[in-house]
């Protein structure tokens, strides 16, 4: 008995096996502690099994199909695609397999020294130092790392049992007719661009004042005209979420606006209204550890209320996003094995949608970086860039914002073809902490998406008088250009 609780027994345990809790035990056995994974499934977590791989090959679709409209206007015959929507189903799961062979995750922790119980089922706390799976194994850690991931949320109203989230996506086997969204945010935006481009009838509905309502209000902007253009109906200030009915084949969807009861009906409705953490099956309860709002509550160092118990990743409501993830696990490692010390600081972190048209971030929005510091901001069209004329894809802009005195980039965002590529060349530079006129003098390729980069660190560059150009140039009082063409519009 005691050579068995001695086998079972670890200086570090991590509960999740997505790219939070892999970081974490990876980190933690380079540091040199004694690790133990468990997942209650498949290892790879939300972003691989059921989020942004396969959400992807429907973005990839999507984009095909969209694409196939430009035929004709480059010489091109061939008939409209037609969506197969099962055997695209079965094509994201395919691919999440191979992202599984590819990755081999468990052979990648064994073979660094961490024991792995993979598809064990729940594991819950018994106190601050032991946990039980489902199976009945006991294991007894010095310290956690709770890193379980999240799931969409769910909202209570009459006949919300009928409506869908983003994960049952993958269980649908007929593309539907029509759908209604609720949730404008990342996610909900993701969804309707991807249905619509596949020819769905859309409506989005928001509660807030706007979709996209946590990025730059340019960019929320810009979506929601690209959307409605493209046929998907938006609407925005719903104020209440009344209930669904069911009618044939077909349900419809009531909420209160302006003081008045407004309904849409459709053959799917889908809630996409935040994500929560995987908390239910932990009971954290007996371990003492604080929970607020779903989440784990952690301090800056990643620990929760318990001395020796962290949290990493989705779990914590922090910053929600697989790259951070990672970056969550590696700190919660080091607090865990090393003792506090790493602070957790998200400060730049490029993120985005893969709608179309795309949308990326990184830093502060222009209204966050107005209230911490004087700004000189330039936003350079699509329609500028001699390669989106080429290519058709004029929709969108490149946005920079930079601190006046520093002449530091506070943030960055851009809609349009490639904004995801994009985005890194700024958030490199942020990184780096480069000035503006650094970028301003980067000799771009041509033609690219990214010579917008270029163009708004020059006309930013030019304002605060620091780019080197002729007295001619400067009489102008305008910046050249660093394309070839200029936009038609001017």
């Amino acid at each position: 008995m005691a050579q068995a609780e001695q086998m079972n027994s670890f200086d570090i345990i991590v509960i999740g096996g997505g790219p939070a809790g892999v970081l974490a035990a990876l980190h933690a056995r380079e540091l040199g502690a004694r690790v133990a994974l468990v997942e209650r499934g498949r290892m790879g977590g939300t972003c691989t099994n059921d989020g942004c791989v396969p959400a992807r090959v429907l973005a990839r679709s999507a984009r095909l199909a969209r694409e196939a409209a430009q035929f004709e206007s480059f010489a091109l015959t061939g008939e409209k695609p037609r969506i197969d929507f099962a055997r695209l189903i079965e094509r994201a799961q395919a691919t999440v397999y191979r992202i599984h062979e590819k990755k081999q995750l468990v052979s990648h922790l064994t073979d660094a020294g961490a024991r792995v119980y993979e598809n064990c089922g729940d594991a819950r706390f018994l106190d601050s130092q032991r946990v039980l799976l489902a199976d009945g194994t006991h294991l007894r850690g010095e310290k956690f790392i709770i890193c379980a991931g999240g799931h969409a949320r769910r909202i209570p109203f009459e006949g919300s049992a009928h409506a869908l989230t983003y994960t049952d996506v993958w269980s649908l086997r007929e593309l539907p007719a029509s759908v209604i969204i609720v949730g404008g945010a990342a996610t909900g935006c993701q969804l309707a661009s991807i249905f619509n481009a596949f020819g769905t009838r859309v409506t989005l509905l928001e509660t807030r004042e706007r979709i996209l309502g946590a990025e730059d209000v340019s960019v929320s902007v810009a979506i929601h005209s690209a959307f409605e253009r493209n046929g998907i109906e938006v609407i925005t200030r719903a104020e209440e979420i009344l209930g669904i009915r069911q009618h044939d084949q077909e349900f419809t969807l009531y909420w209160n606006q302006n003081a008045s009861e407004h309904t849409r009906t459709a053959e799917k409705i889908f809630l996409s209204v935040g994500w929560i953490g995987n908390l239910d099956a932990l009971h954290l309860d007996a371990a003492g550890v604080k929970t607020e709002r779903g989440y784990v509550v952690v301090n800056d160092y990643l620990q929760s209320s318990v001395e020796n118990i962290f949290a990493a990743g989705d779990i914590t409501g922090r910053m929600m996003l697989v790259q951070s993830a990672g970056y969550d696990g590696k700190i919660a490692a080091e607090n865990a094995v090393l003792g506090i010390g790493n602070r957790y600081q998200h400060q730049i972190v490029p993120h985005g949608g893969f709608t179309d048209p795309e949308y990326a971030s990184v830093g502060l929005t222009e209204e966050k970086a107005r209230a911490q510091a004087d700004c000189v901001v330039a936003t350079v069209p699509y329609a500028a860039l001699d390669r989106a004329v080429i290519d058709q894809h004029t929709d969108g802009f490149c946005k920079i914002i930079v601190a006046r005195e520093t002449h530091r980039v506070l943030g960055a965002h851009v809609v349009g073809e490639q904004a995801l590529e994009n985005i890194h060349l700024v958030a490199a530079g942020m990184n780096a902490d480069v000035w503006i006129e650094q970028i301003a003098e980067m000799e771009i390729a041509y033609p690219t998406y990214c010579a917008a980069v270029g163009l708004a660190a020059r006309q930013i560059a030019f304002e605060l008088g620091v780019m080197p150009l002729t007295r001619e140039w400067r009489a102008l009082g305008k910046l050249p250009g660093a394309e070839w063409e200029r936009a038609e519009s001017e």
